[in-house]
């Protein structure tokens, strides 16, 4: 039953959660800081951490985006206006 995936990841389908790949991305660099590993254990290392770098930064752009759609009405009750991504 050898099923390899490269990120190693529970979830290789989809991306994992922000704070899953922030700790994955910590450990990644801590990896890679401890001088132990070939270089050709590094460059995979430095692929995975690039991966999950994109997708943290996806993940903030997001929430960002959901933050700045939030707005106040007329009631002083919050709001979410519909997400628009046809504009991108």
């Amino acid at each position: 039953m050898p099923n390899h995936t490269k990120g190693a990841g529970s979830s290789p389908a989809k991306n994992p959660p922000f704070e899953e790949a922030l700790q994955k991305l910590e450990s990644v660099v801590e990896a890679m800081e401890s001088d132990d590993l070939p270089l050709e254990t590094l460059l995979a290392r430095y692929e995975e951490g690039a991966k999950l770098v994109k997708i943290c930064q996806e993940k903030l752009a997001e929430a960002e985006l959901k933050i700045q759609q939030l707005e106040k009405n007329a009631a002083g009750e919050m709001k979410l206006k519909p997400l628009d991504l046809s504009e991108e």
